[in-house]
């Protein structure tokens, strides 16, 4: 079972656990760094809890998950159609002001991250920001019945310095919000440079 499949799977569950969960720091941080009323891409977008948010603020909001059932459970919860597409299958072109991806990220495979980032880049106008979080750690594989790829400050650096035309903003790590979890995550912040 892929990470998509467990979340159809268990898509009720995972609404339920995480569509409460206060963001608010992580997202006025994201939101400091955009223009008024900008079109934000909710990578991942689970609950759709953030992009209910970032709605609330006056931006331009498209919601996209692979899942089928969240992107279901996700659209009753906003109000609006959510796109149901794997990173893989995004096609944009400088379309956002900011890409936000929560917590989505961490599924992808570390040798299959330059490829999606690069989706992602040229998804995002010129001075785009973009967020990304994962578990803090060095741990990939099958966890949970979820395929992860974990994150240390290092090894994020050197992802984002892969790529000539995104510059670090800030990285920071922060304590898991739901009491169960013991999680620490880590955090990017990283800006679209203008081409010359």
């Amino acid at each position: 079972m892929d990470s998509i499949d467990y979340y159809d799977k268990h898509a009720v569950e995972y609404f339920e656990k995480t569509v409460d969960l206060n963001m608010q720091e992580s997202l006025d941080c994201f939101i400091e760094y955009l223009p008024e009323g900008g079109s934000i891409l909710d990578l991942g977008c689970g609950s759709g809890r953030d992009s209910v948010y970032l709605l609330e603020k006056g931006f331009d909001v498209t919601a996209m998950d692979a899942s089928e059932e969240l992107c279901e459970l996700a659209r009753i919860h906003i109000g609006y159609d959510v796109l149901q597409l794997s990173f893989a299958e995004m096609d944009f072109n400088e379309v956002f002001d900011g890409v936000w991806a929560c917590a989505s990220l961490l599924h992808v495979k570390s040798d299959e991250m330059v490829t999606i980032l690069s989706k992602i880049i040229k998804s995002m106008k010129q001075n785009g920001i973009l967020y990304m979080s994962f578990k803090y750690g060095e741990f990939e594989g099958i966890r949970d019945e979820k395929y992860y790829t974990d994150y240390k400050t290092k090894t994020l650096k050197e992802l984002v310095a892969k790529f000539e035309d995104l510059e670090l903003i800030d990285i920071s790590k922060c304590d898991d919000l739901r009491q169960e979890e013991e999680t620490i995550w880590i955090s990017v912040l990283a800006r679209k440079l203008t081409q010359e």
